[in-house]
């Protein structure tokens, strides 16, 4: 009996052990830190409160962020993200990359891939000049929910338009079901395997007009390798990239980019 306890005990230091060190390589490695995040430590965390971690986000921000205050609702979502749980949000560092882009280029038409749960929409949103507009793509029928709430609380609902479906459906009905000419702006932040194949898609569809910048969101982790070859071998565009880090992490990571040259 007591040699089977010593056992037990030895199993449950050695698993606790692994997870402290796991944990640990989380701060510094890119795959471990979205394979802990978004696979193991979400996944106990819904579970124990019957609750998605989007709507856990949602609910933090209607209690403690101001209303009809795009900063306040941006700041509370760093802030639970941060300190709480991690989310996959461009976040506060390469959110300035994504204000400085929008102010340059002041768009008139802009067009997200990937809403999530609303937090770059907002950043972008709030920077818009009257007049101008957002179509932000969302696959995910419970995260459109929860980036619809989260727009309306700050406030910019009259400058976004969120688009349900694959962005494979929706970019070709851009112009005439969304009566969309061409595209000032396209900030890519969906499923990294479809950064390339949407970016011909746009071309093909002749959303894009030259000048039309995009920029595209964790090109190093989890990292879009297909779409950095085509954009950055491909004439008609002009590259530049942008070192950061993930989202709430010390893990690096990048933005790259590209100005439409025709």
């Amino acid at each position: 009996m007591l040699e089977s306890s010593s056992v037990l005990l030895f199993i449950v230091f050695v698993l606790l052990f692994l997870l402290l060190l796991f944990v640990v390589l989380v701060r510094k490695n890119g795959t471990a830190a979205l394979i802990w995040n978004e696979i193991i430590r979400e996944k106990i965390t819904n579970f124990i409160m019957n609750q998605s971690k989007e709507q856990r986000i949602l609910n933090f921000v209607l209690q403690n962020a101001v209303r009809g205050d795009p900063c306040s609702v941006m700041d509370t979502i760093d802030k639970y993200c941060s300190q709480k749980e991690w989310a996959m949000n461009v976040g506060c560092e390469k959110g300035l990359i994504l204000d400085k882009t929008v102010e340059e280029i002041k768009p008139s038409v802009v067009l997200e891939l990937g809403t999530y749960c609303g937090y770059s929409a907002i950043r972008i949103a709030r920077l818009l000049k009257a007049g101008a507009r957002l179509l932000t793509v969302e696959f995910n029928p419970e995260f459109a929910a929860i980036a619809k709430q989260m727009i309306e609380f700050a406030g910019v609902q009259d400058k976004v338009n969120i688009l349900e479906g694959p962005s494979e459906e929706i970019i070709p009905q851009l112009k005439k079901k969304y009566e969309v000419d061409t595209l000032d702006f396209v900030f890519l932040d969906h499923w990294k395997d479809r950064y390339s194949p949407d970016t011909i898609l746009l071309q093909e569809c002749n959303l894009l007009r030259k000048g039309s910048v995009l920029l595209a969101d964790n090109v190093i982790c989890p990292g879009a390798p297909e779409f950095l070859k085509y954009i950055r071998n491909n004439p008609s565009f002009q590259c530049t990239n942008y070192p950061a880090h993930l989202e709430y992490m010390e893990v690096q990571d990048a933005m790259e980019k590209a100005v439409f040259l025709g």
